[in-house]
């Protein structure tokens, strides 16, 4: 059986690719400071509190564009979140919401899948605690503030993705393991050794 799916959506540059990296321990997708570096779904595997999953770094998504390569890009990311058991939608704290970031939490909600919110760029989350609350607009739950460069916060929006993982997907999971039985008459030492 499949492990878990995790997509990161978001808009461009808001440090998906970075926050990709960072979970999975190696740099796999480009990070660069201007949109549209990354066009396809770049998958990983990562774990968390011993629970394996698939992580998928998505482009940054532009819901309205008509642009041809935008359009691509915005299947590409609608297939991430058609075969995602969680959504992480990244925000841009320092930018606050915008209307590319209401359009996205609309095409979230009618998946009807677990959204995790994170707002990104929360480099010095203490100056910035107020701006954190204009994203409970989105309706997508509580806010989760990280800093993906460094590496704050990471733990706690792991910790809720690892909460929304469905129960069938822990037993699924459970079920790769091969099971052996060892029978045989009395006496003829049926006994399995880890050596």
């Amino acid at each position: 059986m499949s492990k878990p799916v995790v997509a990161i959506v978001g808009r461009p540059n808001v440090g998906k690719s970075t926050f990709f990296n960072y979970i999975i321990g190696q740099k796999l997708s480009i990070v660069e400071d201007k949109p549209g570096v990354t066009r396809d779904r770049i998958y990983a595997d990562a774990e968390w509190r011993g629970r394996k999953f698939t992580l998928v770094d998505t482009a940054g998504i532009e819901p309205k564009s008509e642009d041809i390569i935008l359009s691509s890009m915005r299947e590409q990311v609608q297939i991430a979140m058609d075969i995602a058991d969680v959504i992480i939608f990244l925000t841009d704290i320092k930018q606050g919401v915008t209307e590319t970031d209401k359009d996205i939490a609309l095409l979230l909600k009618k998946t009807k899948k677990p959204v995790v919110l994170v707002c990104n760029k929360a480099d010095k989350f203490e100056k910035e605690r107020s701006e954190i609350y204009e994203f409970y607009n989105l309706g997508m739950g509580d806010p989760m503030a990280v800093s993906a460069v460094n590496a704050s916060g990471i733990g706690d929006v792991l910790d809720e993705v690892y909460n929304n993982f469905k129960e069938e997907t822990i037993k699924d999971e459970e079920e790769e393991y091969i099971k052996v039985a060892l029978i045989g008459k009395p006496n003829v030492r049926k006994i399995l050794t880890n050596k």
